[in-house]
């Protein structure tokens, strides 16, 4: 078990935090403060977690429908971060797995709304903002690795954003061929 002392902790969170607020600036969104703050929180607890890579989502899904509520909650909402995490930083690794974004869009969004108690909560919003915090996450790197079929997709699919001002970039330099 690695110890991170309290200064570790808020210097990973500063970094963070700079990284999300300078991609939310790149997709033009602002997040609330309690949603940005849980996204971050939610890259450190999963920064050394290798193994979520080898999660099959739906089955874990599945499985934590089937658990006790407490338990439920908790297994509900790591599947929804994993889901989130792999959308929004791995989705070329989803097409390598022949599965498609949505199919990790569609499931965090479950997760994250059968664990809301209001509708009006924090897994609420999460939930409902899923394909921004997805873009966010996406734009947290310096380029658009997307080609035009995955924008495409992203965006018919998703409604995404950010896949959509790819493809516009897309279309100025095809057409200026």
């Amino acid at each position: 078990m690695t110890i991170i002392a309290e200064g570790e902790k808020n210097t990973s969170f500063s970094l963070w935090q700079e990284v999300i607020q300078h991609a939310e600036s790149r997709c033009a969104v602002r997040l609330n403060q309690q949603v940005e703050s849980y996204l971050i929180s939610m890259l450190i607890r999963h920064m050394d977690k290798p193994e979520l890579c080898k999660q099959v989502f739906a089955i874990a899904f599945l499985e934590a429908l089937q658990l006790q509520s407490h338990q439920r909650h908790l297994s509900l909402q790591e599947i929804g971060d994993q889901c989130l995490i792999y959308a929004g930083l791995f989705p070329l690794a989803a097409e390598m797995r022949h599965v498609k974004i949505s199919y990790f869009v569609n499931l965090g969004q479950s997760a994250y709304g059968n664990i809301s108690r209001t509708g009006n909560d924090l897994f609420a919003s999460l939930a409902l903002d899923f394909v921004v915090l997805m873009d966010v996450l996406q734009s947290t790197r310096p380029f658009h690795d997307l080609l035009p079929l995955q924008a495409y997709e992203q965006w018919h699919e998703l409604g995404s954003q950010r896949a959509f001002k790819i493809l516009q970039e897309y279309t100025r330099k095809g057409g200026s061929r």
